[in-house]
């Protein structure tokens, strides 16, 4: 079974991985771009007018109200500068100094200053009295200085800014909606993706509610269709190799009673010829059996995985040289009898190809993951056929022939248990010539619902 496939290596690095992430993104670059272009709008079309004119007119008044003031017998200026006072929030009067301080305003501030100065042709400061809620305009009309000070909260134009603050609270409940909408389809993808992991393992997972838009409920029905017919067909797979063995089986027993009858009839040679033959098949018909049950699920349990790869090598060294240094105990989460299936046909591998040279085997454990390696001198594989070599009866010509006894099988059984259990398995080139044929059991892996614990840290090496 090939491996799950890489992210593109072409993704742009400034995009997120995920959909909801790139959705997200989109939509916020969208959302500031048009909030952007709305209050530029807003600004220039409404607030900016609207502020102006409010200014000049301001201008106006405070203008006429001096210059009225002026016109006026000197014993009725203080009724107006009261009637000035009540009805239109402007304070005037005549003085005889100026105010020291100049006013650090706002927008509105300024644009009153820029009216009045426009008005009298002259630059107009605005000053800071003793309430900091009064604006002041020292005007010179006629021979008198007079000031002319307005309610700064009564003139400040408040009104489009709220309208701003409407606009803004309705274009994020608007992102928010939409975002919790791409969010949900995200999670029900995400889902999707794990249960069509769990399919490709050989697994049959739990069937998804078949709810939602129309969309994506004929996408859940279409996944579930799939996720039954080819749990299905990998059954009858098994059923079929099953009955094939079980067919094969009883002939090769009987030829080989019919030899065993044959026995000083015909020349011995001859005799252990055949037998040799049915061996192999007998063995071609065994693998294929572990090849097609190989996706079946195992209940994991923490084993010690020194004790368990010993056993392995222990068996290993009827067929040859295996340099094995036992390191300390490392206990892991594992399914015990695929993990000693894949050590032992890794090492198998390696005393078949290993140009009959000693193999070295390593185990290393750390809190992120267990790792073992078999080091062989053999020919070594080639990089552009690794993946290739784990398809079913896949042979290296070069290297490997039918005369030395292999049926083809043996990675590609490696590969499907490890798949099937969450492990990997990494080739790799071996300094002074070989292959590292490495089994990876990263910390949390294991077959679907068997809730094992946490590997205890330990860490060993053998000697390579």
């Amino acid at each position: 079974m090939p491996p799950s496939a890489p992210l593109a290596p072409h993704a742009s690095p400034l995009l997120p991985r995920t959909l909801f992430g790139r959705t997200a993104a989109l939509l916020l670059a969208a959302f500031a771009v048009l909030l952007a272009a709305t209050l530029a709008v807003v600004w220039s079309k409404v607030i900016e007018p609207l502020a102006w004119r409010t200014a000049d007119n301001l201008a106006g008044r405070m203008v006429l109200a001096a210059q009225t003031w002026v016109e006026l017998p000197p014993d009725t200026r203080p009724d107006f500068e009261l009637e000035l006072s009540l009805h239109h929030g402007l304070e005037l009067g005549a003085v005889r100094d100026r105010l020291p301080q100049a006013l650090a305003g706002g927008y509105f501030d300024r644009l009153v200053a820029r009216a009045l100065s426009q008005r009298l042709r002259s630059r107009i400061v605005l000053k800071q009295g003793p309430d900091p809620d009064w604006a002041w305009a020292e005007l010179t009309v006629g021979e008198h200085l007079l000031r002319v000070g307005f309610l700064r909260e009564r003139y400040a134009l408040t009104a489009p800014w709220e309208a701003a603050a409407v606009l803004l609270t309705g274009a994020l409940a608007l992102l928010v909606l939409a975002l919790a909408m791409v969010r949900q389809t995200s999670l029900r993808l995400q889902a999707l993706a794990r249960l069509a992991q769990t399919v490709g393992e050989g697994r049959l997972p739990a069937r998804l509610p078949e709810t939602g838009a129309e969309e994506l409920r004929q996408l859940t029905q279409a996944f579930n269709r799939m996720a039954g017919a080819v749990q299905a067909l990998l059954e009858n797979r098994t059923t079929l190799l099953a009955g094939i063995s079980h067919d094969l089986k009883t002939p090769l027993t009987r030829m080989r009673l019919a030899l065993a009858m044959l026995e000083g009839k015909v020349e011995d040679a001859q005799i252990k010829r055949l037998e040799a033959e049915i061996d192999e098949m007998l063995k071609l018909i065994d693998d294929m059996l572990a090849f097609a049950r190989s996706l079946q699920a195992e209940a994991p349990q923490v084993v010690d995985l020194t004790g368990l790869i010993e056993t392995q090598v222990t068996k290993a060294r009827a067929q040859g040289e295996v340099d094995w240094q036992k390191p300390g105990p490392c206990p892991w989460p594992v399914a015990p009898a695929a993990l000693s299936r894949i050590v032992g046909n890794l090492l198998d591998n390696a005393l078949r190809y290993g140009a009959g040279q000693a193999v070295t085997v390593e185990l290393t454990c750390s809190e992120a993951e267990a790792r073992v390696r078999v080091l062989d001198r053999g020919p070594g594989i080639p990089v552009e056929a690794r993946e290739a070599v784990f398809r079913p009866f896949y042979r290296l010509e070069s290297s490997r022939s039918r005369d030395s006894g292999g049926s083809g099988l043996g990675l590609a059984i490696a590969r499907q248990l490890a798949d099937a259990h969450g492990w990997r398995i990494e080739l790799a080139d071996r300094p002074g010539g070989g292959l590292i044929a490495a089994l990876v059991l990263p910390a949390g892996a294991s077959s679907p619902g068997s809730g094992t614990p946490s590997p205890r840290a330990s860490t060993g090496s053998s000697n390579g």
